[in-house]
């Protein structure tokens, strides 16, 4: 199948929670006619719906998955899934106004509830022989769960479209009744079969269930896998994703919304540093995706169409400068052995014993005896880690403590000092520097702090990066 010039865009939750004040402006935009038509847009679930389905995903807080994974009786998710459905005629409510559309939404909901309904009891009474377990199935389960939302949001988004005069098709790769068994690109060629770019606007469902499972590998990042992989099978020209802010050079929040700037351009790289630093432009499987496409992604402020936003591509830096600084809390792992200078083994045991426990590493330094790894994870699973290495050299010394790394990152930070420019601008705030770690590739700069001066770290190597003198030195550099 081939495809003719188009883009493929994803539009995320919390810009999908506004979809009908995007109608006029981003799928429409003053466009007539054929101009409407050659994008595909994935959608998110409405805002909060998959929190609802699955766990808050800040506060941990369960929701039916949750529920339903940890309780006996059948009370807690079922009450759980009813607020579902409520939250959903909620969230269509207040995008549909035809009375029509509203019955089919409605439906929609219904009758997708009821089933999710129904599976989760038959395989409750299913496990109940012992030749069933259930804890086998909790990952279809969440599969299963997790679809119910993109499924609504975007088959509410085409029926908005639709009523608006655009010629948007539903296309659910969500595997609803499905009993075929597709990989993911047999599930994209098969959901887009038939389907006329040039008059037609797919809406596509981010999740798509497949053979060996989004979730299994991604969790809550399927959505961005799902756009990129539709992005390289269809050859798009670009890759979209709508967010409701602009990729600036700080947190407005933290810094104020009239002195970040917008990127405008960087590179993957930038891009894998973000993701790295827990401040995602896209998942970096995604992006690896888009990159080995030769596909460029740009992303936008959604409520701002008229803005191009920032093109991420494989392009270099036109000269050396801070692009943006971002800061994340983590917890230093450290392992002293006074015996470990020599020998080898180390590195390869404290990291298996972080894949063990599920700990991301964020970076890492050593010397002779001491190695650290500045971690993202709970206390509770570095304790984990901590415990094991205890058994494992009960001689070393291994401690955590709680910490957090403001980063600058840039395409090329070569030969404008960022690491003693940065050093000085903490020091002249009290901001006390425990480490800091610079590589010969010249990409970001980490800085670690006390975690309580993650703020005040981010603004003042902000004030200093940014302010006028700064970025006249970087342009003549």
């Amino acid at each position: 199948m081939t495809f003719p010039k188009h883009t493929v865009e994803k539009i995320g939750g919390t810009s999908m929670s506004r979809i009908r004040d995007l109608r006029d402006t981003l799928f429409l935009g003053g466009r007539e006619g054929a101009d409407v038509y050659g994008r595909i847009f994935v959608v998110s679930a409405f805002g909060g719906i998959t929190d609802l389905l699955l766990e808050h995903k800040k506060s941990g807080t369960p929701g039916v998955f949750g529920l339903f994974s940890n309780s006996d009786d059948d009370h807690g998710w079922l009450d759980a899934l009813t607020g579902v459905a409520e939250a959903m005629r909620k969230a269509h409510g207040e995008v549909l106004d035809h009375d029509g559309d509203l019955a089919m939404a409605d439906e929609f909901v219904r009758e997708r509830t009821e089933g999710a309904r129904s599976c989760l009891f038959d395989l409750r009474r299913l496990c109940s022989y012992g030749h069933f377990r259930l804890s086998s199935q909790m990952m279809v389960i969440r599969e299963l769960l997790s679809g119910l939302g993109e499924a609504h949001s975007a088959f509410v988004t085409a029926l908005m479209l639709q009523r608006a005069g655009i010629d948007a098709r539903f296309v659910d790769l969500s595997g609803w009744r499905d009993e075929g068994d597709y990989t993911l690109q047999d599930r994209i060629t098969a959901g887009l079969k038939g389907i006329d770019l040039s008059v037609e606007m797919p809406i596509v469902t981010g999740y798509a269930q497949c053979r060996d499972g989004l979730m299994r590998e991604f969790d809550r990042g399927y959505s961005e896998v799902t756009f990129s992989n539709i992005a390289a099978h269809t050859g798009a020209s670009e890759a979209i994703i709508h967010k409701e802010f602009h990729l600036s050079s700080a947190d407005p929040k933290l810094v104020g919304a009239e002195n970040v700037r917008k990127l405008g351009h960087t590179n993957y790289d930038v891009a894998d540093q973000l993701s790295n630093m827990g401040m995602e432009a896209i998942h970096p499987k995604a992006a690896k995706t888009l990159r080995q496409s030769d596909i460029p992604l740009r992303v936008t402020n959604a409520f701002e169409p008229d803005d191009p936003g920032t093109l991420i591509d494989d392009g270099p830096a036109s000269g050396p400068s801070v692009e943006i600084l971002t800061g994340l809390g983590v917890v230093a792992l450290e392992l002293f052995e006074q015996d470990m200078v020599g020998v080898k083994g180390y590195d390869t045991a404290i990291l298996e014993a972080l894949r063990r426990h599920n700990v991301r590493i964020v970076s890492k330094t050593s010397n002779a005896n001491t190695i650290t790894h500045y971690v993202e994870a709970s206390l509770k699973s570095v304790r984990r880690v901590e415990r094991d290495l205890h058994q494992l050299y009960p001689s070393a010394t291994v401690t955590m403590q709680s910490l957090g790394i403001v980063s600058a990152i840039g395409r090329d930070l070569s030969g404008i000092d960022v690491l003693c420019t940065g050093l000085q601008a903490l020091q002249d705030q009290k901001v006390k520097v425990i480490a800091a770690h610079q590589t010969p590739r010249n990409v970001d700069v980490q800085f670690v702090i006390a975690r309580d001066d993650l703020d005040t770290g981010v603004k003042a190597l902000h004030d200093v990066f940014f302010e006028p003198e700064a970025l006249q030195q970087a342009e003549a550099a």
